[in-house]
């Protein structure tokens, strides 16, 4: 019996935002996918990009939504951030916090101190994600960084998936301080290696598997320190998007969600697929459907069997071709069926294209 391809990794690294949840709710099927890859004796961390929550609630609400999660399983860009400047910092130095106040506790952990005025003499600038962040607290960091403060972002996500949607994230308000001071800032969270790298440690990990749903983010994380990935459809990254990656941000697989790791490898891997065929042509690429490529044999969440098996063919003949923007022509109704679940953009006639050309 095939293994699964979860079962190929001695630890997957998920991200949490979109690939497990949005917001307070948990995304279909993730409960037993984490189940299925514990079962089997696999290491698990979750890594997150988002430094508003102290690890301990991060394992709570995990738990809380019936995924399994201990302490010692949780990674976040806090603990990056902090660990960072604990690395260019003397003990007990002042440092600006710019966040939660499980953001300065763990500038306490590592023997630093959270202040939260310029007037304080800061050092260093940390600055992750807070609902409650306001003007004040930007200037207040504007004024250190232009002091000439060491700035340590723990992400530049520009959105948050939620269940309202995409609300901003800690790279919007990071981007109006590099605005403000036309400086840029050292980033601990992902696609740095800096989290991923301390996950991997934690977990003694030699084979991982980053799962996530942001290609700038968690795939491109993934390839800056050379591990492989599972991109899942389940938050912000699309499709389209996924077709015009440049080389730096393809995963090695894709599938709907995270379900895809209770299935054989070869189901999400992007390579060939059997139910089509991809000519090059003037314009681009043509799809066409051969062997009943409308099969529905996969559980596949939001994107149908046929558009997620197409676009690993797309993927893979366009990502051999070059990147970037292409068309893509249909030849019959089948292939017209999965370009418009893989949601597409109509030209006109017979053409689609990524997202970036419309």
């Amino acid at each position: 019996m095939e293994r699964s391809l979860g079962a190929e990794y001695d630890a997957l690294l998920f991200d949490l935002d979109g690939t497990v949840y949005r917001g307070g709710e948990i995304i279909k099927g993730a409960d037993s996918a984490v189940s299925h890859v514990r079962d089997a004796g696999i290491t698990i961390r979750y890594v997150t990009n988002n430094a508003s929550k102290p690890p301990e609630v991060v394992a709570d609400n995990l738990n809380t939504l019936g995924i399994p999660a201990v302490l010692s399983e949780i990674s976040t860009s806090a603990q990056a951030g902090a660990a960072l400047l604990a690395e260019r910092l003397s003990y007990g130095s002042p440092v600006l916090v710019v966040g939660t106040a499980a953001l300065a506790e763990e500038l306490v952990a590592v023997g630093l101190s959270p202040v939260r005025t310029a007037d304080a003499g800061p050092v260093a600038v940390l600055q992750g994600h807070s609902p409650d962040t306001t003007w004040a607290d930007l200037a207040e960091a504007c004024l250190a960084i232009r002091a000439g403060a060491v700035w340590v972002a723990c992400n530049r996500d520009a959105t948050l998936p939620t269940e309202r949607g995409e609300l901003p994230g800690n790279g919007a308000l990071v981007a109006a301080l590099r605005e403000a001071t036309g400086s840029c800032p050292l980033v601990a969270g992902k696609p740095e290696r800096t989290l991923l790298d301390r996950a991997v440690s934690s977990a003694a990990a030699r084979r991982p598997l980053v799962v996530g749903d942001r290609l700038e983010t968690d795939i491109l994380g993934a390839g800056r320190a050379e591990i492989p990935s599972l991109m899942v459809l389940s938050g912000v990254s699309t499709p389209a998007e996924l077709l015009a990656a440049p080389p730096e941000c393809r995963p090695a697989h894709v599938a709907a969600d995270v379900t895809a790791l209770e299935l054989p490898a070869a189901v999400s891997r992007i390579s060939e697929q059997s139910g089509w065929r991809i000519a090059t042509t003037g314009a681009g690429l043509a799809l066409t459907a051969v062997n009943g490529a409308d099969s529905r044999s996969e559980e596949a969440g939001t994107y149908p069997w046929s558009g997620l098996s197409a676009l690993r063919a797309l993927c893979a003949a366009w990502w051999s071709e070059g990147s970037g923007d292409v068309e893509v022509l249909f030849e019959d109704s089948t292939a017209e069926t999965a370009l418009r679940e893989l949601g597409l953009y109509r030209l006109d006639g017979k053409r689609f294209a990524t997202a970036a050309t419309s």
